[in-house]
């Protein structure tokens, strides 16, 4: 491991770091302006306290916090590795519960992410996260929606001053003073007794779904 990337990984360092990148998002939060799109589908969710599971790309991470209109916190499913604890030092600052994942404790986390959704709370997925490949939905969100019984609410951002890091997922970052939308999409309920061919048709239908409500954000920006 070379120099630098020691440093990033450093746990002071890391902590300092997510200590700016918070304020950046905060004066984000401040001196832009938002708009809800279909917000009473989570509201009437929140209403009854019944869970549901957030879907959106892993490239829209930085602004998702400020889509949420509960008391109950939203637990994010994240990377354990250096990456996904940098942000979860960040999100803390916003209110949002990192669950960490690696190939080691998956089982693990799983039986986590069934305990949160059985006691009515809320579950964040990045589907194409978190390492890809980009805008692609994988089957473990459609398989723990199936096994909950727990619908997905699909959701979308977009901001008119922007601009893309050069990383794997093209992450987004916005701009301060700028227009922003999230858009939400209608719940998608999984049947418990499709078959894996059937799996991959609802990937599909959940990522139309969430680039949908992007697209829709997108206009709302101009």
């Amino acid at each position: 491991m070379n120099i630098k990337k020691r440093i990033v990984k450093n746990i002071i360092i890391q902590n300092i770091l997510a200590f700016v990148v918070a304020l950046y998002i905060l004066l984000v939060r401040i001196t832009s302006k938002f708009k809800f799109e279909n917000f009473s589908v989570p509201s009437k969710f929140w209403k009854n306290q019944e869970p549901f599971i957030l879907a959106f790309w892993h490239s829209q991470l930085m602004t998702v916090s400020f889509s949420w209109k509960f008391k109950k916190r939203i637990n994010i499913l994240a990377s354990g590795h250096s990456d996904g604890r940098f942000g979860a030092i960040v999100g803390s600052y916003f209110k949002l519960n990192n669950i960490p994942t690696s190939d080691i404790n998956k089982k693990v986390s799983l039986i986590r992410i069934f305990k949160i959704l059985k006691t009515n709370n809320y579950i964040g997925i990045t589907p194409d996260g978190p390492r890809g490949p980009k805008e692609k939905v994988s089957e473990g969100i459609i398989k723990i929606a199936k096994i909950s019984k727990i619908p997905i609410i699909p959701i979308g951002f977009w901001s008119s001053r922007n601009f893309n890091l050069r990383s794997w997922d093209s992450f987004l970052i916005t701009k301060p003073f700028s227009k922003c939308s999230f858009v939400w999409g209608d719940a998608i309920r999984i049947p418990d007794n499709i078959t894996e061919e059937e799996i991959k048709k609802f990937q599909d239908i959940l990522e139309d779904k969430i680039n949908e409500c992007v697209t829709k954000a997108k206009k709302n920006t101009e």
